[in-house]
């Protein structure tokens, strides 16, 4: 497996306050991922709208295992981390 098959990839935007709620779940926990900002990356965007029917839906987290969480809330993000809530 590739460290980009291994890492977290979040998709979101940097004016999103849900964008910003899960980023700072993974830095407060040092958990490491890839960042995404859909409006400077147009592959990424693209990625987003396929994942969500069209909708720019963000975060839209992708992991490892090949799951994704979309717009999860700070329980959901914190279970699928393993994180005591």
């Amino acid at each position: 497996m590739t460290e980009s098959e291994q890492t977290i990839i979040m998709y979101g935007t940097n004016w999103c306050y849900d964008t910003r709620r899960a980023r700072d779940i993974f830095d407060k926990n040092h958990i490491p991922y890839q960042w995404v900002d859909i409006d400077a990356n147009t592959e990424g965007r693209q990625f987003v709208e396929r994942m969500n029917h069209g909708n720019r839906s963000v975060p839209t987290i992708v992991f490892p295992d090949g799951t994704l969480l979309v717009e999860p809330s700070n329980q959901e993000l914190s279970r699928k981390l393993g994180l005591t809530v």
